[in-house]
Protein backbone atom coordinates (compact mmCIF):
# COMPACT_ATOMS: atom_id res chain seq x y z
CA UNK A 1 0.00 0.00 0.00
CA UNK A 2 1.49 3.52 -1.00
CA UNK A 3 0.08 6.95 -0.35
CA UNK A 4 -1.10 8.87 -3.03
CA UNK A 5 -1.91 12.45 -1.76
CA UNK A 6 -3.11 14.48 1.37
CA UNK A 7 -5.33 16.89 1.76
CA UNK A 8 -6.86 18.97 4.37
CA UNK A 9 -10.05 20.31 5.06
CA UNK A 10 -10.51 24.03 6.88
CA UNK A 11 -14.01 24.24 8.12
CA UNK A 12 -15.76 27.09 9.83
CA UNK A 13 -17.27 26.44 13.24
CA UNK A 14 -17.90 29.99 14.41
CA UNK A 15 -15.43 30.24 17.51
CA UNK A 16 -12.79 28.76 15.48
CA UNK A 17 -11.90 26.30 12.04
CA UNK A 18 -11.79 22.80 12.35
CA UNK A 19 -9.05 20.99 10.70
CA UNK A 20 -9.08 17.61 9.19
CA UNK A 21 -6.59 15.60 7.40
CA UNK A 22 -7.60 13.19 4.43
CA UNK A 23 -4.86 10.52 3.42
CA UNK A 24 -5.54 8.77 -0.19
CA UNK A 25 -3.66 5.48 -0.49
CA UNK A 26 -3.44 3.25 -4.15
CA UNK A 27 -5.38 0.35 -2.41
CA UNK A 28 -8.88 3.19 -2.24
CA UNK A 29 -8.28 2.67 1.68
CA UNK A 30 -8.38 6.31 3.49
CA UNK A 31 -7.54 7.48 6.79
CA UNK A 32 -9.17 10.60 9.10
CA UNK A 33 -7.37 13.19 11.10
CA UNK A 34 -7.46 16.35 12.73
CA UNK A 35 -5.56 19.45 13.67
CA UNK A 36 -7.38 21.85 14.87
CA UNK A 37 -5.03 24.64 15.58
CA UNK A 38 -6.89 27.46 17.02
CA UNK A 39 -6.29 30.57 14.90
CA UNK A 40 -3.51 29.67 13.47
CA UNK A 41 -4.79 27.84 10.33
CA UNK A 42 -2.60 28.79 7.72
CA UNK A 43 0.19 27.64 9.41
CA UNK A 44 -0.96 24.37 9.74
CA UNK A 45 -1.07 24.23 6.03
CA UNK A 46 2.20 25.14 5.28
CA UNK A 47 3.56 22.19 8.00
CA UNK A 48 1.38 19.79 6.56
CA UNK A 49 2.75 20.60 2.60
CA UNK A 50 5.84 19.55 4.21
CA UNK A 51 5.07 16.87 5.36
CA UNK A 52 2.89 15.54 2.44
CA UNK A 53 6.35 15.81 0.45
CA UNK A 54 7.81 13.31 2.76
CA UNK A 55 5.16 10.87 2.80
CA UNK A 56 3.80 10.60 -0.63
CA UNK A 57 4.93 7.26 -1.90
CA UNK A 58 5.46 5.43 1.21
CA UNK A 59 3.57 2.77 3.30
CA UNK A 60 1.25 4.80 5.47
CA UNK A 61 1.52 1.40 7.89
CA UNK A 62 5.03 1.73 9.10
CA UNK A 63 3.39 5.11 11.60
CA UNK A 64 5.82 4.77 14.34
CA UNK A 65 8.70 4.96 11.80
CA UNK A 66 7.26 7.87 9.76
CA UNK A 67 6.42 9.66 13.25
CA UNK A 68 9.98 9.69 14.34
CA UNK A 69 11.11 10.68 10.78
CA UNK A 70 8.91 13.80 10.50
CA UNK A 71 9.66 14.73 13.96
CA UNK A 72 13.72 14.09 13.69
CA UNK A 73 14.04 15.62 10.21
CA UNK A 74 11.90 19.31 11.21
CA UNK A 75 14.75 20.27 13.33
CA UNK A 76 13.37 22.96 15.27
CA UNK A 77 11.58 20.10 16.58
CA UNK A 78 8.02 20.58 18.60
CA UNK A 79 5.87 23.39 18.75
CA UNK A 80 1.88 23.96 18.48
CA UNK A 81 2.32 24.00 14.59
CA UNK A 82 4.30 21.21 14.11
CA UNK A 83 3.00 18.76 16.45
CA UNK A 84 -0.53 19.56 15.34
CA UNK A 85 -0.19 19.02 11.59
CA UNK A 86 1.77 15.54 12.70
CA UNK A 87 -1.03 14.52 15.07
CA UNK A 88 -2.95 14.76 12.15
CA UNK A 89 -1.20 12.53 10.18
CA UNK A 90 -0.73 10.07 12.62
CA UNK A 91 -4.04 9.84 13.43
CA UNK A 92 -5.23 9.30 10.15
CA UNK A 93 -2.16 6.40 9.51
CA UNK A 94 -4.06 4.61 12.36
CA UNK A 95 -7.36 5.01 10.96
CA UNK A 96 -5.93 3.65 7.39
CA UNK A 97 -4.88 0.88 9.34
CA UNK A 98 -7.69 -0.24 11.14
CA UNK A 99 -9.66 -0.30 8.33
CA UNK A 100 -7.20 -2.86 6.43
CA UNK A 101 -7.71 -4.94 8.71
CA UNK A 102 -11.47 -4.22 9.21
CA UNK A 103 -10.46 -3.55 13.45
CA UNK A 104 -11.25 -0.41 15.22
CA UNK A 105 -8.27 1.35 16.57
CA UNK A 106 -8.05 0.29 20.59
CA UNK A 107 -8.11 -3.47 19.28
CA UNK A 108 -4.48 -2.39 17.88
CA UNK A 109 -3.45 -0.50 20.92
CA UNK A 110 -4.17 -3.67 23.26
CA UNK A 111 -7.87 -3.89 23.50
CA UNK A 112 -10.47 -2.11 25.83
CA UNK A 113 -9.97 -1.45 29.56
CA UNK A 114 -12.94 0.77 29.28
CA UNK A 115 -16.19 -0.03 27.64
CA UNK A 116 -17.38 3.67 27.44
CA UNK A 117 -16.50 7.02 28.90
CA UNK A 118 -17.66 9.81 31.27
CA UNK A 119 -17.70 12.83 29.72
CA UNK A 120 -17.23 16.64 31.15
CA UNK A 121 -18.87 18.80 29.36
CA UNK A 122 -17.75 22.35 27.57
CA UNK A 123 -19.69 25.04 25.88
CA UNK A 124 -22.88 24.12 27.56
CA UNK A 125 -22.91 28.27 28.84
CA UNK A 126 -23.15 29.26 25.92
CA UNK A 127 -24.11 33.32 25.89
CA UNK A 128 -24.52 33.18 29.79
CA UNK A 129 -23.16 36.91 30.92
CA UNK A 130 -24.66 36.49 34.73
CA UNK A 131 -24.30 34.50 37.09
CA UNK A 132 -28.17 33.83 37.29
CA UNK A 133 -28.22 32.34 33.36
CA UNK A 134 -24.82 30.07 34.26
CA UNK A 135 -26.96 28.13 36.43
CA UNK A 136 -30.50 27.66 34.98
CA UNK A 137 -28.27 26.34 31.98
CA UNK A 138 -26.32 23.93 34.04
CA UNK A 139 -30.07 23.13 35.40
CA UNK A 140 -30.76 22.34 31.70
CA UNK A 141 -27.70 20.16 31.13
CA UNK A 142 -28.02 17.94 34.30
CA UNK A 143 -31.29 17.26 33.56
CA UNK A 144 -29.81 15.53 30.40
CA UNK A 145 -27.45 13.04 32.49
CA UNK A 146 -24.29 15.44 32.36
CA UNK A 147 -22.22 14.80 35.49
CA UNK A 148 -19.25 17.16 35.05
CA UNK A 149 -19.56 21.15 33.92
CA UNK A 150 -16.54 22.83 32.68
CA UNK A 151 -16.50 26.52 32.00
CA UNK A 152 -13.70 29.61 32.61
CA UNK A 153 -16.10 32.08 35.04
CA UNK A 154 -12.90 34.87 35.14
CA UNK A 155 -14.11 37.28 32.00
CA UNK A 156 -11.62 38.67 30.26
CA UNK A 157 -8.76 39.32 33.36
CA UNK A 158 -5.32 38.24 32.45
CA UNK A 159 -2.73 37.97 35.22
CA UNK A 160 -4.26 39.92 37.96
CA UNK A 161 -8.05 40.31 39.02
CA UNK A 162 -9.88 42.78 41.04
CA UNK A 163 -11.85 42.31 43.62
CA UNK A 164 -15.29 43.02 42.28
CA UNK A 165 -14.30 40.86 39.57
CA UNK A 166 -13.52 37.82 41.28
CA UNK A 167 -16.93 38.48 43.43
CA UNK A 168 -18.43 38.08 40.22
CA UNK A 169 -16.87 35.48 39.08
CA UNK A 170 -16.87 33.68 42.51
CA UNK A 171 -20.90 33.76 42.30
CA UNK A 172 -21.21 32.32 38.90
CA UNK A 173 -19.44 29.54 40.63
CA UNK A 174 -21.88 29.75 43.31
CA UNK A 175 -24.86 29.89 41.12
CA UNK A 176 -23.88 26.94 39.29
CA UNK A 177 -23.23 24.66 42.42
CA UNK A 178 -26.76 25.84 43.88
CA UNK A 179 -28.52 24.76 40.65
CA UNK A 180 -26.83 21.37 40.31
CA UNK A 181 -26.33 20.35 44.15
CA UNK A 182 -24.01 17.77 44.42
CA UNK A 183 -24.99 16.28 41.14
CA UNK A 184 -22.35 17.25 39.21
CA UNK A 185 -18.39 17.67 39.24
CA UNK A 186 -17.37 21.24 38.42
CA UNK A 187 -14.62 21.71 36.91
CA UNK A 188 -12.94 24.94 36.57
CA UNK A 189 -11.05 26.61 33.55
CA UNK A 190 -8.53 28.84 34.20
CA UNK A 191 -7.14 29.19 30.56
CA UNK A 192 -3.46 30.16 31.76
CA UNK A 193 -4.42 33.56 32.87
CA UNK A 194 -3.11 34.56 36.07
CA UNK A 195 0.21 34.77 37.68
CA UNK A 196 1.57 33.31 40.46
CA UNK A 197 -0.35 35.24 43.33
CA UNK A 198 -3.31 35.35 42.15
CA UNK A 199 -3.51 31.89 41.07
CA UNK A 200 -3.14 30.59 44.31
CA UNK A 201 -5.46 33.57 45.80
CA UNK A 202 -8.44 31.93 43.23
CA UNK A 203 -7.86 28.10 44.12
CA UNK A 204 -8.52 29.73 47.80
CA UNK A 205 -11.20 31.21 47.17
CA UNK A 206 -12.87 28.26 44.92
CA UNK A 207 -12.25 25.92 47.63
CA UNK A 208 -15.49 26.05 49.25
CA UNK A 209 -17.20 25.07 46.38
CA UNK A 210 -15.12 21.56 45.79
CA UNK A 211 -14.41 21.27 42.10
CA UNK A 212 -12.71 18.67 40.75
CA UNK A 213 -9.90 20.22 39.76
CA UNK A 214 -8.41 24.39 38.41
CA UNK A 215 -7.22 23.85 35.45
CA UNK A 216 -4.09 25.60 33.94
CA UNK A 217 -4.50 28.45 36.69
CA UNK A 218 -1.47 29.58 35.00
CA UNK A 219 0.23 30.48 31.36
CA UNK A 220 1.98 26.99 29.67
CA UNK A 221 5.28 28.14 29.30
CA UNK A 222 6.66 28.13 32.89
CA UNK A 223 5.61 24.88 34.97
CA UNK A 224 7.77 25.76 38.40
CA UNK A 225 4.79 28.55 38.11
CA UNK A 226 2.21 25.23 37.24
CA UNK A 227 3.98 23.53 41.03
CA UNK A 228 4.30 27.12 42.70
CA UNK A 229 0.22 27.07 42.65
CA UNK A 230 -0.20 23.96 42.79
CA UNK A 231 1.89 23.63 46.25
CA UNK A 232 -0.47 26.09 47.67
CA UNK A 233 -3.87 25.22 46.10
CA UNK A 234 -6.44 23.59 48.67
CA UNK A 235 -7.95 22.19 45.56
CA UNK A 236 -6.05 19.81 42.51
CA UNK A 237 -5.01 21.28 39.46
CA UNK A 238 -5.07 19.91 36.10
CA UNK A 239 -2.94 21.32 32.79
CA UNK A 240 -1.10 20.18 29.65
CA UNK A 241 -3.15 20.86 26.71
CA UNK A 242 -0.10 23.52 25.68
CA UNK A 243 2.26 20.53 26.02
CA UNK A 244 3.44 19.03 22.69
CA UNK A 245 4.77 15.94 23.44
CA UNK A 246 6.18 13.00 26.05
CA UNK A 247 9.67 15.13 26.15
CA UNK A 248 7.55 18.62 27.23
CA UNK A 249 5.42 16.44 29.74
CA UNK A 250 8.33 15.07 31.73
CA UNK A 251 9.14 18.55 33.19
CA UNK A 252 5.65 18.54 34.38
CA UNK A 253 6.33 14.90 35.85
CA UNK A 254 9.43 15.43 37.61
CA UNK A 255 8.35 18.19 39.60
CA UNK A 256 4.94 16.68 40.06
CA UNK A 257 2.70 20.02 39.04
CA UNK A 258 -0.24 19.30 38.47
CA UNK A 259 -2.74 16.42 39.40
CA UNK A 260 -4.67 15.72 36.98
CA UNK A 261 -3.08 15.94 32.80
CA UNK A 262 -4.90 16.75 29.93
CA UNK A 263 -3.01 16.23 26.58
CA UNK A 264 -4.71 16.96 23.14
CA UNK A 265 -4.67 14.51 20.64
CA UNK A 266 -5.02 17.40 18.00
CA UNK A 267 -2.19 18.66 19.18
CA UNK A 268 0.84 16.52 21.39
CA UNK A 269 1.29 13.79 18.57
CA UNK A 270 -1.32 12.06 17.79
CA UNK A 271 -2.76 8.50 19.36
CA UNK A 272 0.06 7.06 20.23
CA UNK A 273 2.13 9.79 21.55
CA UNK A 274 -0.60 10.23 23.86
CA UNK A 275 -0.66 6.88 25.18
CA UNK A 276 3.03 7.03 25.93
CA UNK A 277 2.09 10.46 28.19
CA UNK A 278 -0.63 8.68 29.88
CA UNK A 279 1.48 5.71 30.76
CA UNK A 280 4.03 7.76 31.87
CA UNK A 281 0.84 9.32 33.91
CA UNK A 282 0.20 5.71 35.20
CA UNK A 283 3.08 5.06 36.79
CA UNK A 284 2.82 7.81 38.57
CA UNK A 285 -0.69 7.46 39.85
CA UNK A 286 -1.84 10.61 38.24
CA UNK A 287 -5.55 10.48 36.55
CA UNK A 288 -5.75 11.02 32.12
CA UNK A 289 -8.06 13.57 31.33
CA UNK A 290 -7.72 14.32 27.39
CA UNK A 291 -8.31 17.89 26.70
CA UNK A 292 -11.37 17.63 23.98
CA UNK A 293 -12.84 20.79 22.60
CA UNK A 294 -12.44 20.29 18.86
CA UNK A 295 -14.29 18.46 15.86
CA UNK A 296 -15.48 14.96 15.31
CA UNK A 297 -12.80 13.61 14.36
CA UNK A 298 -10.24 14.17 16.98
CA UNK A 299 -13.51 13.02 19.18
CA UNK A 300 -13.42 10.05 17.45
CA UNK A 301 -9.40 9.08 18.06
CA UNK A 302 -9.53 10.01 21.67
CA UNK A 303 -12.25 7.86 22.29
CA UNK A 304 -10.04 4.86 20.75
CA UNK A 305 -7.31 6.31 23.05
CA UNK A 306 -9.37 6.25 25.91
CA UNK A 307 -10.78 3.03 25.69
CA UNK A 308 -6.98 1.50 26.26
CA UNK A 309 -5.68 3.38 29.49
CA UNK A 310 -6.40 2.01 32.71
CA UNK A 311 -5.94 5.54 33.82
CA UNK A 312 -8.07 7.42 32.03
CA UNK A 313 -10.56 9.49 34.31
CA UNK A 314 -12.53 11.49 32.02
CA UNK A 315 -13.26 12.63 28.52
CA UNK A 316 -13.88 16.69 27.91
CA UNK A 317 -16.59 16.67 25.06
CA UNK A 318 -18.86 20.14 23.19
CA UNK A 319 -22.14 20.17 24.84
CA UNK A 320 -23.37 21.91 21.12
CA UNK A 321 -21.53 22.63 17.96
CA UNK A 322 -22.30 24.49 14.71
CA UNK A 323 -25.57 22.72 13.35
CA UNK A 324 -23.67 21.16 10.34
CA UNK A 325 -21.31 19.23 12.28
CA UNK A 326 -23.49 16.32 12.20
CA UNK A 327 -22.40 17.17 8.17
CA UNK A 328 -18.72 17.13 7.61
CA UNK A 329 -18.47 13.54 9.14
CA UNK A 330 -20.45 10.62 9.45
CA UNK A 331 -20.02 10.73 13.31
CA UNK A 332 -22.35 8.46 15.59
CA UNK A 333 -22.10 8.96 19.35
CA UNK A 334 -23.74 6.76 21.70
CA UNK A 335 -24.75 8.35 24.62
CA UNK A 336 -26.68 7.74 27.97
CA UNK A 337 -26.19 9.34 31.31
CA UNK A 338 -23.06 11.14 31.62
CA UNK A 339 -21.08 8.50 29.24
CA UNK A 340 -20.04 7.83 25.92
CA UNK A 341 -19.73 4.29 24.48
CA UNK A 342 -16.72 3.59 22.36
CA UNK A 343 -17.69 2.45 19.16
CA UNK A 344 -16.62 -0.84 17.50
CA UNK A 345 -16.38 0.43 13.80
CA UNK A 346 -12.72 -0.05 11.67
CA UNK A 347 -10.03 2.06 12.01
CA UNK A 348 -11.30 5.79 13.81
CA UNK A 349 -15.17 4.96 12.64
CA UNK A 350 -15.16 8.09 10.98
CA UNK A 351 -15.02 9.43 7.52
CA UNK A 352 -14.98 13.13 6.16
CA UNK A 353 -17.60 14.23 3.62
CA UNK A 354 -15.54 16.12 1.31
CA UNK A 355 -18.68 17.89 -0.50
CA UNK A 356 -20.16 19.14 3.08
CA UNK A 357 -16.57 20.67 4.50
CA UNK A 358 -16.00 22.42 1.12
CA UNK A 359 -19.31 24.11 1.63
CA UNK A 360 -17.93 25.95 5.00
CA UNK A 361 -14.58 27.20 4.06
CA UNK A 362 -12.13 29.17 6.34
CA UNK A 363 -13.44 32.24 8.18
CA UNK A 364 -10.60 34.16 10.04
CA UNK A 365 -11.71 34.25 13.90
CA UNK A 366 -9.61 36.07 16.84
CA UNK A 367 -9.16 34.63 20.33
CA UNK A 368 -11.98 35.97 22.52
CA UNK A 369 -10.57 35.16 26.28
CA UNK A 370 -9.41 38.39 27.10
CA UNK A 371 -12.05 40.51 25.66
CA UNK A 372 -15.23 39.88 27.31
CA UNK A 373 -16.46 37.84 24.64
CA UNK A 374 -15.28 34.57 25.73
CA UNK A 375 -18.69 32.83 26.44
CA UNK A 376 -20.22 33.58 22.30
CA UNK A 377 -18.94 30.58 21.32
CA UNK A 378 -21.78 29.22 19.16
CA UNK A 379 -24.45 31.51 16.98
CA UNK A 380 -27.76 32.01 17.82
CA UNK A 381 -28.92 28.72 16.49
CA UNK A 382 -26.20 25.66 17.16
CA UNK A 383 -27.34 22.11 18.28
CA UNK A 384 -27.09 19.53 20.83
CA UNK A 385 -24.85 16.73 19.02
CA UNK A 386 -25.05 13.84 21.45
Amino acid sequence: MKVTDIKAFTVDCFRTNWIFVKIYTDENITGAGEGTLEYKEKAFAGALEHIREYLIGKNPLDIEYHWHSIYRDAYWRGGAVLMSALSAVEMALWDILGKSLNVPVWQLLGGKVNDKVRIYVNGWFSGAREPEEFGEMAKCAIQRGVSALKWDPFGKNYLHISNAELDKALRCVAAVREAVGRKADLLIEGHGRFDVPTGIRVAKELEQFKPMFFEEPVPPDNLEALKAVRDKSPIAVSAGERLYSRWDYRRLFDIRAADYIQPDISHAGGIMELKKIAAEAESRYIPFAPHNPSGPIANAATLQLAATCPNFCMLEIMYSDVKWRKNVTNEQLEYADGYIRIPNRPGLGIDINEEECLKHPYEPHCLRHYTGALTDIRPEKSELYF
